[in-house]
């Protein structure tokens, strides 16, 4: 009625008249329970002048016996929450409530009832509140002091950080609030099982914290309790208190932290020196670096300390005779702390700097061995990766360029060291100086280059790859010295190797000096001098002697591939490579194609299948990034090279003959197979990108794809056409290409010469529809699903329900630009798996493991969170699949199986008999995979609840002594680890 404006709220008063003057209490307290429920409903409703009707009425019964408090309270929660409440109104009932209400005798609901009202009339009426001065403190404290429920505590240390930041006054009353917060800290509270309200311990810890680190007023109480509960022994009190320090340091200035700065250092010192804890180290050096912070911003007056000078002259002091210990103990913790401190402001890391680094560079050359060296040197590393911060500041006080030819040296003597190890950390140091704009000078520069040259082609194969990403990370820096000075010398070895290719290292150097222009084509100026040697050297390899050509081709590939890729993200260095490599390899491709066509026998390397498919991932990361302008300028020329045999805009224009990919005829078997870098190419392109003739392409790759009698080809084409097919725009011209292979596949599937290759184009296809959600693909899931029990196609298609659900490294995945809808793998799990279970159920022993391979294959792909859900209904089927004889099926459920151990370990406790008599009976398989997954999986057992674990523990542990024997290492490393987790099953502590 008060909703719908039939009754005002005074009239409900009158009408709860004799309710609320009876003079039982319980009888009264119900009344007001009813009013107080009315009002928290139409809180909105009410006037002004009934509000302070109300506030009057509802003040007046907190003097009331306390069987009727609650429901007063929560009338005044409700009239809290009204913005017509007249000035001085809230002022009244919150004194009203200190004054006469006893907070901490209340049930917990109540206590935060009256935190609720605090909290609504600090948001209304913050300035009438702020009128009550340090009363309104001085009561809260009150209300406050004793609160143990963690649910209030939330509200209440809400309410203090409110009281800080939107300054209340405190008066005298600063300990007092510091007093009735600290109490609680640190937060010791773990919440019980099941808690319906989920507030976390981790809740507690940062809204307390969130109080203490609010104002410098509590600092000088809080300080000496920080460092008190630093010398806790509880690892949870240490890591608080270090935690605070840090979130303190960030509002506290000097005059805070003077008194209290030497009993900080000790206890971080200490901390650091002595801790086992890498959590604790982590957290003390945090707190220190923010210390050194909080005194590098204070502005000093002319008449004040320097209290950044002395508190790190004191670090210097406690910490720098450690570095020049020979036994080098606290070598590693003296380093940290100083680099804490250092790293906090260009102020502080030059005060450290001056002092350590001429005694590091001593020190350096004092220690013969190599070990000490390069402990010492990623010491100096450090120093020198804290100076990134703020790059090279050309100043008097720089300590770094006084010593920069102290530097250069011990860095480069690091890099002619016998040790590995010392070279990795000079390679890291080299990398680190030359981001330092103006530190290395152009001499210096070519000494660099130098040295990278030489561990990238003749040291160890760590320091080789360490020195080529250092080249790559130095060359957009200096992008002139490494196209004039190291380009050449890699071109020059690179020639040498060809003239001595009888030289046993021969490989490994080529292969070095490839990767090498591949890592430094990190500027597009340098890519400009890299890719016409790469393809150069193509070229050569091709018309060099057999041996190892084709893994020669393979390597320039790569290297292209990796250039390709660092090419991406630069419009201008992307569209030179593209129209720079992709012409070129179509063209070595094509005259190859074509003298192979005239002359079998030579066999031609570069149209062999391995080769074709290094140069796939070239064409189709050089394709990628390119702006749809410039792919429809490239896809003008290529479309029209495949279909019309155009090869004008080819480099090279003196083929033999025609170049005719899509016709008929063994001799053109060289050329079809070149359709793998027409799919690269057009399956890269931009969705927007239209492409010429494409109803007349698809034709050609269909019948290409289901005529041709080579598996390469075919695949090719059928992935192609697939890949088209996924970008093509939904109509009636899909619709009709679509029919047109449905009608080309299905006689081929029921019988033929070419049943294998129909079964690759219907996969392909059905992966193409699948992905964008198109309704044709449940009818070839269908036909799909129907060949499982094909005693001659069955297994084959089995294993593409893999294909279907994995990613595809060369077409149909989002980097090409498919059109992948999110969810698609859940979506084909919902709608296919029930027909596979069905499937398994109604067909023959001899195609069952056909079903099974099916479903492990789709389980084996699928989200785990989905999985999970799903087990219940799925894991009998699983488990019959293990004792499938098919290795295949073997593996993808083991696979299948593991991460379920870990994430749904109640369900698969209700089979646990089952699951150890097929793990223990996998582990002697005779293929090695199945027994490393079996072993992994009975070490997976081990999370399950040791109630359910015990009783086989003895069984497991004389299973498993068996492969501890076994002829490979991989698999004995596997036993080890799992029998060792089963032998500490109910140990104390686990």
């Amino acid at each position: 009625g008060v909703k719908d404006g039939n009754w005002t709220v005074l009239q409900l008063v009158e009408a709860l008249g004799s309710c609320l003057e009876n003079t039982d209490p319980r009888m009264r307290g119900r009344g007001i329970q009813l009013l107080s429920q009315v009002l928290l409903q139409c809180y909105s409703l009410l006037q002004e002048k009934e509000v302070l009707h109300l506030v009057l009425f509802y003040e007046n019964r907190l003097q009331d016996h306390h069987l009727v408090i609650p429901s007063v309270l929560q009338g005044l929660r409700a009239l809290s929450m009204c913005e017509v409440v007249s000035p001085g109104l809230a002022v009244s009932v919150l004194k009203a409530i200190f004054q006469e209400v006893h907070v901490q005798s209340l049930l917990q609901l109540d206590r935060h009832t009256v935190y609720s009202i605090i909290i609504n009339f600090m948001g209304s009426r913050e300035e009438e509140l702020k009128g009550l001065g340090a009363d309104f403190t001085f009561g809260f404290i009150q209300i406050m002091d004793g609160e143990k429920d963690p649910r209030n505590l939330l509200v209440a240390f809400q309410i203090v950080r409110d009281l800080i930041a939107k300054n209340y006054a405190l008066g005298p009353f600063v300990e007092e609030l510091f007093e009735v917060t600290s109490c609680y800290f640190p937060i010791d509270f773990t919440p019980p099982p099941n808690d319906p309200h989920g507030i976390q311990r981790e809740d507690l810890i940062l809204s307390l914290r969130a109080v203490l680190a609010s104002t410098p007023q509590f600092a000088e109480f809080l300080l000496p309790l920080l460092i008190e509960k630093m010398d806790s022994d509880l690892q949870s009190a240490k890591l608080d208190s270090l935690q605070t320090l840090t979130a303190c340091c960030a509002i506290y200035g000097q005059k805070e932290l003077q008194e209290f700065l030497p009993s900080l250092w000790s206890s971080l010192r200490r901390e650091v020196f002595q801790t086992a804890s890498e959590k604790v180290e982590a957290e003390c050096l945090a707190a220190l670096h923010a210390l050194s912070a909080c005194l590098s911003r204070s502005v000093l007056s002319s008449d004040t300390e320097d209290l950044l000078d002395s508190f790190l002259s004191s670090i210097l002091q406690d910490c720098r005779h450690h570095l020049c210990e020979p036994d080098m103990k606290l070598v590693w913790p003296s380093a940290k702390l100083l680099q804490a401190a250092a790293g906090a402001s260009l102020r502080a890391y030059h005060h450290v700097t001056r002092i350590v680094l001429p005694l590091l560079l001593e020190q350096y050359t004092k220690h013969p061995q190599s070990s000490q060296r390069r402990t010492v040197l990623e010491m100096l590393l450090g120093f020198l990766e804290l100076q990134q911060k703020w790059g090279l500041v050309e100043e008097d006080e720089s300590t770094l360029l006084s010593l920069q030819a102290s530097i250069c040296s011990v860095v480069f003597s690091a890099l002619t060291d016998p040790s590995v190890q010392l070279q990795l950390v000079g390679i890291r140091a080299l990398t680190v100086l030359g981001s330092l704009q103006g530190f290395l000078s152009h001499s210096d520069l070519e000494l660099v280059v130098d040295h990278l040259i030489r561990l990238t082609l003749h040291e160890d194969s760590q320091s080789s790859e360490a020195a080529m990403e250092a080249a790559g990370s130095l060359a957009p820096i200096y992008p002139k010295v490494f196209s004039g000075h190291m380009v050449p010398r890699l071109e020059e070895e690179l020639q040498s190797e060809r003239e001595e290719e009888s030289s046993c290292d021969h490989y490994s150097l080529q292969q070095r000096c490839l990767q090498a222009l591949a890592a430094v084509s990190t500027h597009t100026s340098i890519v400009k001098e890299t890719v016409p040697v790469l393809l150069q050297h193509l070229q050569k390899v091709q018309k060099g002697s057999e041996a190892g050509k084709t893994q020669g081709m393979i390597s320039v590939c790569q290297s292209l591939h990796r250039v390709a890729l660092q090419c991406q993200q630069d419009d201008d260095g992307c569209w030179y490579y593209h129209q720079t490599v992709v012409p070129c390899l179509l063209a070595m491709a094509v005259l190859a194609a074509m003298q192979e066509s005239a002359h079998p026998l030579l066999g031609k390397v570069l149209i062999e299948e391995e080769v074709l498919a290094a140069m796939v991932p070239v064409i189709s990361a050089a394709t990628t990034h390119l702006s749809p302008e410039l792919a429809a300028q490239s896809v003008s020329h290529v479309v029209p090279l495949f279909l019309d045999g155009e090869v004008s805009f080819l480099p090279q224009n003196s083929f033999p003959c025609s170049f005719q990919p899509f016709e008929d005829g063994e001799c053109f078997d060289a050329q079809r197979r070149l359709v793998a870098l027409l799919m690269a190419f057009v399956c890269s392109l931009p969705c927007n990108v239209e492409i010429p003739q494409q109803e007349r392409l698809l034709q050609e790759l269909l019948a290409l794809s289901c005529s041709c009698n080579c598996p390469f080809t075919a695949t090719t084409a059928a992935k192609c056409f697939a890949g088209l097919v996924n970008k093509h725009p939904a109509g009636q011209q899909l619709d009709e290409i679509l029919q047109l292979a449905v009608n080309r596949m299905e006689p081929s599937l029921v019988e033929g010469p070419r049943r294998m290759q129909a079964l690759t184009l219907l996969l392909w296809v059905t992966k193409a529809l699948v992905l964008r959600y198109h309704p044709l693909s449940s009818h070839l899931t269908d036909k799909l699903l129907g060949l499982l029990s094909d005693m001659e196609l069955g297994p084959a298609a089995a294993d593409g329900f893999s294909l279907l659900m994995a990613d595809s490294p060369d077409v149909l995945h989002k980097g090409c630009h498919a059109d992948v809808r999110i969810m698609f793998r859940q979506r084909f799990f919902t709608n296919n798996v029930p027909k596979l279970v069905q499937g398994f159920h109604g067909a023959g022993p001899d195609v069952k493991a056909n079903y099974l391979k099916g479903l492990s294959h789709v389980l084996n792909h699928l989200p785990k969170p989905v999985l999970v859900t799903e087990l219940p209904t799925l894991l009998s089927l699983l488990l019959e699949a293990l004792s499938c004889s098919d290795r295949v099926v073997q593996l993808s459920t083991l696979s299948c199986l593991q991460p379920l151990l870990l994430e749904a370990p109640q369900i698969m406790s209700l089979h646990i008999d089952t699951l150890v008599t097929k793990f223990l009976s996998l582990t002697s398989s005779p293929t090695m995979a199945v027994r490393i997954a079996a072993l992994r999986c009975a070490h997976a057992l081990t999370n399950l609840p040791q109630t359910v674990l015990l009783p086989y523990k003895a069984r497991v542990i004389r299973a498993l002594a068996k492969p501890l024997d076994d002829k490979k290492r991989l698999v004995r490393k596997e036993a080890v680890a799992a029998r060792g987790e089963w032998f500490l099953l109910g140990s104390p502590g686990r």
